[in-house]
């Protein structure tokens, strides 16, 4: 009951599959009824007048009662097709369902949770999780329903065997001895939830594994790793087996138990029927019962098992489901159109974790088409100070402030829809070049594209591509150059022509001659723009017409390179470090 308890807020996902589960549940009350009320019924009933000594039946008799077997059983398959059948249907739907919230809120946390946790961990989550999720509900859906009615069926019917006065204390015997069944089912509960949850988490390490070494697939070539990263990856699904394992030697525990139960029952049964004066139908039938009895109670242990695995499953899916959404768009937005760009930061502290600030007020004007340098040792807060402009997180105090409006009193795409960013990886999905330019602004015509194409230098290399602007790109743009790459992240920020820009070191990792493309662009896109650049080499921040030196999540200064340079020790050493290497 406590597993039930803890699934209970997600049955909703029953409930909006509110066509599909009625049909389950009627067709597998059928089932319930033909197996356990209407076979034993057969057995006592049916049969005996064609056996019985000196019975006298013709011919079309025996064959009308014949045909009851087949068509019971019939019924009874029909019936249990059906319930199957529509049980999966609601197990897929609702599995669709659960990995599609899942997945929605991934898409509304704040970067921080997505960044302070493992990519193959969340993946593994998303689909083997809610798979155990869904499994454990459709099970419910299905046995949750059939086996208890199955099970107060065959009992009814004992019930009714003893009001008949045939065997009473017998009779009753028998369902003293179906309780028995219910210890193992407790102890094999207890035991299997503890190792559900050491499975899954288990499960998400080698999903993080196999994430992780694909995505360094050229690396782990380049360095020999491949022996190394195959028994790193051998060791963690040796773990799996184990784990496994110990879960089927419990659940595979259960069923032969209960069996056990169950024919000391029907022993018992048959030992003291012996001087009891039952008739061997009677008998028979009881034992029918006991056995539509006992069969449920097998199948309602498996049930339990599941759901302890899936209360280990919700453990996991709950780290993302509960989280709260730190950041939303207001009950009451101010309606924003587009603005001029104006930026302002005041007292602001930010946190990634409590304790340990990573800006400390922070206070900043930046006025409106201003192209804006951040310098600074790394780790200082420079991307962290950038990224509270889009919200991508939130300050823990102060506010930031744009056109005086503050960014919390906006909607996320109403501000995001102002805001332009180029990163030093920028990342391109695998789908055709034209629409992942189009990415910059969705309602933009072709010719927009083509024209955004072109002024980031991007258009000769997109047409000399076999499909053009309908080449594939591959996964995270993997059939493109680094230089190929930023032109089209260019272009992206060509096409949204947003008043704010943010340029996360768009050019350091490019060849000469990709970086010389990229920086004549760059000159065209920040016109008349605040720029905020995330600055890692000096070389970039000569078209700044303010620089601001951060240092230990503050700011130490800020003003322009002649004044930084002459009276800003940190900016000195840092320009001059940078200036005499190259």
């Amino acid at each position: 009951m406590r597993s039930l308890r803890r699934l209970q807020p997600y049955f909703h996902y029953l409930w909006d599959q509110r066509r599909t589960v009625p049909a389950a549940i009627v067709y597998g009350a059928m089932y319930a009824a033909t197996s356990g009320l209407g076979l034993p019924t057969l057995i006592q009933y049916v049969f005996p007048p064609i056996f019985a000594p000196g019975g006298n039946l013709d011919t079309m008799t025996v064959a009308m009662v014949a045909a009851c077997i087949p068509l019971a059983f019939l019924l009874r398959a029909i019936t249990g097709y059906l319930n199957s059948y529509y049980t999966q249907l609601t197990g897929v739907q609702i599995l669709e369902a659960i990995r599609l919230d899942y997945f929605r809120k991934l898409q509304v946390l704040p970067l921080s949770f997505v960044q302070n946790r493992q990519v193959g961990d969340l993946i593994s989550r998303g689909l083997s999780d809610t798979a155990q999720l869904q499994q454990a509900i459709t099970l419910m859906a299905n046995d949750g329903i059939k086996q208890p009615l199955t099970l107060v069926m065959a009992i009814g019917y004992l019930v009714w065997q003893a009001f008949a006065g045939e065997g009473v204390g017998i009779v009753l015997l028998c369902l003293a001895i179906i309780p028995l069944a219910i210890f193992p089912v407790r102890f094999v509960g207890r035991k299997i939830v503890k190792r559900a949850q050491v499975l899954q988490a288990q499960l998400g390490s080698a999903t993080s594994v196999f994430t992780e070494n694909l995505a360094a697939s050229r690396e782990v070539r380049a360095f020999g790793l491949e022996q190394q990263q195959t028994q790193r990856f051998g060791a963690l699904t040796r773990g799996l087996v184990v784990s496994q394992m110990k879960i089927v030697k419990y659940a595979q525990a259960l069923t032969p138990a209960i069996e056990v139960i169950s024919a000391s029952g029907v022993a018992l049964t048959m030992f003291l029927s012996y001087g009891s004066g039952i008739s061997l139908d009677a008998f028979l039938a009881l034992v029918g019962a006991l056995y539509f009895a006992y069969e449920p109670m097998k199948k309602i242990g498996a049930l339990n098992n599941e759901l302890k695995r899936a209360g280990a499953s919700l453990d996991r899916l709950e780290v993302v489901l509960l989280e709260p959404i730190s950041i939303a768009d207001p009950e009451t937005p101010v309606p924003v159109n587009r603005l001029r760009g104006e930026l302002a930061f005041s007292d602001i502290t930010f946190s990634y974790k409590t304790g340990d600030p990573v800006l400390h007020d922070v206070s900043m004007r930046i006025p409106a088409g201003t192209v804006c340098a951040l310098v600074g040792p790394s780790g200082a807060g420079k991307s962290t100070f950038a990224n509270l402009v889009p919200r991508f997180f939130e300050a823990t105090a102060g506010r930031v402030m744009i056109d005086g409006i503050d960014v919390r009193a906006m909607r996320l795409a109403d501000l995001r829809r102002n805001i332009a960013i180029v990163s030093q990886d920028p990342v391109l999905f695998n789908d055709t070049i034209y629409n992942n330019l189009l990415l910059g602004r969705p309602d933009a015509t072709r010719e927009e594209v083509i024209a955004a194409a072109k002024n980031a230098f991007a258009h000769d290399f997109i047409t000399a591509e076999r499909d053009g602007y309908d080449s594939i790109v591959g996964e995270r743009g993997v059939r493109l150059s680094g230089g190929q790459k930023q032109r089209i992240a260019l272009a992206r920020a060509f096409l949204r022509n947003a008043p704010i820009l943010i340029l996360d070191e768009a050019t350091s990792a490019l060849d000469s001659e990709s970086e010389a493309y990229i920086q004549t662009a760059l000159q065209s896109l920040m016109v008349g723009k605040t720029v905020l650049i995330i600055a890692h080499r000096f070389s970039t921040i000569r078209n700044a017409s303010l620089i601001v030196v951060f240092e230990h999540g503050r700011i130490v200064a800020s003003g322009s390179h002649a004044e930084l340079h002459a009276g800003n020790a940190l900016y000195r050493g840092l320009y001059d470090r940078q200036s005499g290497m190259t």
